[in-house]
C-alpha cells in the first residue's frame, strides 16, 4: 500500500509541473520591476506565516490524541479554536482597520506563537488556552494579511489586474510548496528523528519569529478607516450596513462561510474517515499530498485569472465538484464493504476517499485565489478587515456546531452536510454572477444617459 502513496503524490508533481513549465503567452502577464520586488516581499511574509500554521496540522489531532484525550474530548479543543476566532475574530478585525493593519500581522505573529509554546503542556486548561490564542491568530491570519496586502498594492498605483498574479503566487507557494514541505518537516521532526508530536510545533514557532521581524522591519502601516471619531461599535455598523445593503457582499459572505465551513470540518474528519480501524497511515505523507493537490488547483487557478475568466463562472464547477468529492465517503460507505480487522494498512475504501479528498483540496487551490479576487472587488476598503472577519462568524459558528455533535453523528452523516452546503455555495455563486452582471449593465446604461444629459437639456 505504501507503493499507492508514492504514485498519487508522484502523478500529482508530475502535472503540476507539466502545468507550471507549460505556461504559454496567454498565461503570463508583464509587470514592473517594482511590483515584482513588492510581490516577492509578501509571498516571502505570506510563505513564512503559512508555514507557521502548517506544520501545525498533520500533528493537532494526533498530539491531543497522545496526551490522552479522546474524540469527544479533542473536539471540543478544536471548538475553542474555532468559538474564539467567531468572538473575537470581528474585535480584531476592526482593531486591525483602525489600528493598522501592520500591527494586526504582528499580533497574528506573537499569539500562534504563544499558542505553540502551550503545546508542551499535557494539562488539559493550557491546551485550552492555546486554542484561544489560536482560534485569534486564525482570524488575523485570513483577514489582516489580504487586506494590508490590497491597501497597499492600491497605494503604490500597481494594476489592479497584478492583484490577481500575488494571489495565486501567494496561494500556490503558500498553500501550496510551503505546506507540503512543512508536511514532510513535520514528519520528519515527529517521526523520523524521533523527537515527537510535539516538534512541528516548536519549529512553527521559529518560522513565525523570522516572519516577524521581515514585517517590522519591510512593511509600511496601512488602515482601513483610522479616522477617530469611529470607535468599534460604529466600524461593526458600518461593516454590517455594507453587508446588508449589498447583496452581493451578503452573497459572498455566504459563500465563503459554507466552502471554508465545509473545508474546517474535513480537516478534522480526514483521519479518522482514512483510518477508521485505527489503520497505520502515514499523516505527514497524505497532508504533503493534500499539500500538492492544492498546488494543482492553485496553478490552474493562475491560468484561469490570467485568461480573465469570469471567476463568478468557474467557482460554480468548482463548487459542484468539491460537493460530489465529500459525499464519496457516504458512497463508498454503503457500497464497499468495511473492514474489521484492526491496524494494518489503508482498505480499498480508503484509497478510493484518498483519490477524492485529493480532488477535494485541489478545488480548494482553486478556491483560495478565486474568493481573494471577489472579495478585492466587492469588499469596500474603509471596511475590509471587519467585513471579511464578519464572514467568519458563521463560519466558526456551523464548525462549532458541527464539532460540539462530532460523538452524536456517524462520519457519513457530516460528509453528506459538508456536501449538500457545497452544493448550496453552488447554487449561491450563480446568483452572486447574475446579481454582478445586473449591476454592471445597470452602472453601464447609466453612464449613458449620463453622458446624453448634456446633448438634451
Amino acid at each position: 500500500m505504501e507503493v499507492f502513496y508514492y504514485l498519487v503524490f508522484g502523478g500529482l508533481a508530475a502535472v503540476v509541473a507539466g502545468l507550471e513549465l507549460g505556461k504559454s503567452g496567454k498565461d503570463r502577464v508583464t509587470t514592473s520591476q517594482a511590483f515584482n520586488s513588492f510581490k516577492n516581499n509578501y509571498v516571502l511574509v505570506y510563505s513564512l506565516m503559512m508555514s507557521g500554521d502548517w506544520l501545525q496540522g498533520p500533528y493537532v489531532y494526533y498530539l491531543y490524541s497522545q496526551y490522552g484525550f479522546d474524540k469527544g474530548d479533542i473536539g471540543r479543543l478544536f471548538i475553542a479554536g474555532f468559538g474564539s476566532s467567531m468572538l473575537f475574530g470581528t474585535i480584531v478585525g476592526s482593531l486591525a482597520d483602525k489600528q493598522g493593519r501592520k500591527r494586526a500581522c504582528i499580533t497574528y505573529c506573537i499569539s500562534y506563537i504563544l499558542s505553540c509554546i502551550t503545546k508542551h503542556s499535557p494539562e488539559y486548561k493550557i491546551l485550552m488556552i492555546g486554542r484561544v490564542l489560536g482560534g485569534i491568530a486564525t482570524s488575523l491570519l485570513f483577514s489582516a494579511f489580504e487586506s494590508w496586502l490590497v491597501a497597499e498594492h492600491n497605494k503604490r498605483s500597481f494594476d489592479p489586474q497584478w492583484l490577481s498574479i500575488t494571489f495565486s503566487k501567494a496561494i500556490f507557494i503558500g498553500n501550496g510548496l510551503i505546506a507540503i514541505i512543512s508536511g514532510l518537516l513535520a514528519n520528519l521532526l515527529a517521526d523520523n528523528l524521533g523527537f515527537g508530536p510535539v516538534a512541528p510545533f516548536d519549529a512553527a514557532a521559529c518560522f513565525l519569529a523570522i516572519g516577524m521581524a521581515i514585517i517590522m522591519s519591510s512593511w509600511s502601516e496601512n488602515y482601513g478607516d483610522p479616522s477617530e471619531s469611529k470607535d468599534l461599535m460604529s466600524q461593526f455598523k458600518v461593516a454590517a450596513i455594507a453587508i446588508a445593503s449589498d447583496e452581493k457582499i451578503a452573497l459572498l459572505g455566504a459563500i465563503q462561510s459554507l466552502f471554508e465551513g465545509s473545508m474546517y470540518t474535513f480537516v478534522f474528519l480526514w483521519t479518522p474517515a482514512l483510518s477508521p480501524n485505527e489503520e497505520d497511515i502515514p499523516h505527514g505523507f497524505i497532508f504533503a499530498t493534500f499539500m500538492l493537490s492544492s498546488m494543482l488547483g492553485s496553478s490552474i487557478a493562475s491560468r484561469l485569472l490570467a485568461r480573465k475568466l469570469k471567476v463568478e463562472g468557474y467557482m460554480q464547477i468548482v463548487f459542484t465538484i468539491s460537493a460530489f468529492t465529500l459525499l464519496l465517503p457516504v458512497v463508498t460507505n454503503f457500497l464497499v464493504p468495511a473492514s474489521s480487522v484492526k491496524g494494518g494498512s489503508m482498505s480499498f475504501g480508503g484509497t478510493l476517499q484518498l483519490l477524492g479528498f485529493c480532488t477535494f483540496e485541489s478545488c480548494v487551490g482553486i478556491f483560495w485565489p478565486s474568493i481573494m479576487k471577489m472579495r478585492s472587488q466587492y469588499i469596500p476598503e474603509e471596511a475590509r478587515s471587519t467585513i471579511m472577519n464578519f464572514f467568519r462568524v458563521p463560519l466558526n459558528l456551523f464548525v462549532c456546531v458541527v464539532l460540539y455533535n462530532v460523538n452524536a453523528f456517524p462520519i457519513t452523516v457530516m460528509f453528506g452536510m459538508c456536501s449538500i452546503f457545497l452544493f448550496i455555495a453552488a447554487i449561491l455563486q450563480r446568483r452572486l454572477m447574475v446579481v454582478s452582471d445586473l449591476h454592471k449593465l445597470s452602472t453601464k446604461a447609466q453612464e449613458m444617459i449620463d453622458e446624453d444629459e448634456p446633448l438634451n437639456p
